[in-house]
């Protein structure tokens, strides 16, 4: 949370506009689609009905019941996409307008299976957001595999190729944002990120390419960019993903991942030429900062094992002013270590060693800030001379 408040982490989003699946239990086979009429009557009237029930989020009130059915009937029979049988493949739908959220029944779990596919379609100006439904049994955990050309799915998978873009104007919507980002190359995903879903933008986004060899160009270019009042921040949203090996991260919410400890840093290199200052979190507890010697023998732990990747300039580890002081101590940097490095090929070398490793229990949380960078608090403040005393050292 620290991280992700402080605005200087590389920290993947959860996707909160999905709706979490719920896998099935160990042992049992999966759903078998029934034939039910549109009642629910089966051999298992709940876990039939929920895979032939498609959840749609942030819908406006401009759709209504009969215009959401007619368009997928449309587009599926358009597209020749599902069973292909006679009539339409959509039996009912249901709109929860104070929740801004629609559920739609076809008339078998293979059509809505096969529907997932249109994730992402535009709708009376904007995109369908296309989920299983919260209780869903079934185990198909991966991409539709109907790909509906010209459709950008807003579930952006985490991989290596997931872009996050920040400083976006809160007033761009997803087809402006998307504009942008279609200038150097077809979109696979995006999702922009809302306040509960469907609120206000927060300002950043997640994306991937269809074709992944021009994320690179899109990042240099449109990072550091101006549009509007902000400065866009682009870099690939990397969540220890590598290279190699596609598929073998979970298509899940990031929140719901497994607790591994993953680094989190930018991913690339840092082409900032100023930029010799490395900020860790998630090292140091304030209990480890109290006591005057344990604070010593950390200080120096700390500094020797960062001098073996370059000569360090300064080492500021902030300590607690009081016990029952904790947010003034969170504002002072209590919890964080500063380490400026002579030159920023050091810097550069020691977060990539030591973002991710262990420290006391705890995997490191690291980034580069460059001696201008906007943070709080403020770096100047945090290497200011010391007028009383430098950090107490053990004695030798």
């Amino acid at each position: 949370m620290q991280a992700k408040q402080t605005g200087l982490f590389n920290l993947p989003g959860a996707n909160r506009t999905q709706v979490p699946p719920i896998l099935g239990i160990a042992g049992l086979p999966p759903p078998m689609p029934v034939q039910t009429f549109g009642m629910g009557i089966g051999s298992n009237p709940n876990l039939s009905r929920q895979s032939r029930r498609l959840y749609i989020g942030s819908i406006t009130p401009d759709v209504n019941e009969q215009n959401l059915a007619d368009f997928f009937n449309s587009k599926m029979i358009e597209m020749s996409i599902g069973t292909g049988a006679p009539g339409n493949p959509v039996l009912a739908v249901q709109c929860n307008y104070e929740k801004n959220y629609a559920f739609v029944e076809f008339r078998s779990a293979e059509d809505a299976t096969a529907a997932m596919a249109f994730d992402g379609i535009i709708f009376i100006n904007g995109p369908l957001k296309i989920r299983r439904p919260k209780d869903y049994g079934g185990v198909d955990m991966s991409a539709p595999s109907v790909h509906v050309p010209g459709v950008v799915s807003t579930n952006v998978p985490d991989s290596i190729n997931k872009v996050f873009v920040g400083g976006l104007p809160t007033y761009l919507n997803e087809e402006q944002v998307m504009e942008l980002l279609k200038s150097f190359g077809e979109l696979k995903a995006f999702n922009l990120v809302r306040e509960n879903g469907n609120g206000p933008s927060k300002g950043f986004a997640f994306f991937e390419y269809v074709d992944i060899s021009v994320t690179d160009v899109a990042i240099q270019s449109l990072n550091g960019m101006e549009l509007g009042d902000r400065y866009l921040v682009v870099q690939r949203a990397s969540v220890g993903a590598k290279p190699g090996t596609p598929g073998m991260i979970p298509n899940l919410p990031y929140d719901q991942f497994p607790e591994i400890p993953r680094p989190i840093m930018p991913a690339g290199e840092n082409s900032s030429a100023d930029a010799r200052i490395l900020l860790m979190l998630n090292m140091v507890t304030p209990d480890d900062l109290t006591d005057d010697q344990e604070y010593g023998d950390l200080y120096e732990d700390v500094k020797e094992e960062c001098s073996v990747y370059g000569a360090v300039e300064d080492l500021r580890i902030p300590r607690p002013s009081a016990m029952d002081a904790i947010r003034q101590d969170e504002a002072a940097g209590v919890g964080r270590v500063y380490v400026k490095y002579i030159d920023a090929d050091s810097a550069n070398n020691a977060l990539k060693a030591l973002a991710g490793r262990s420290f006391a229990g705890r995997s490191i949380i690291a980034t580069l800030l460059s001696e201008d960078s906007q943070t709080t608090p403020p770096l100047h403040l945090i290497f200011a001379p010391q007028p009383d005393a430098p950090p107490p050292l053990p004695e030798s």
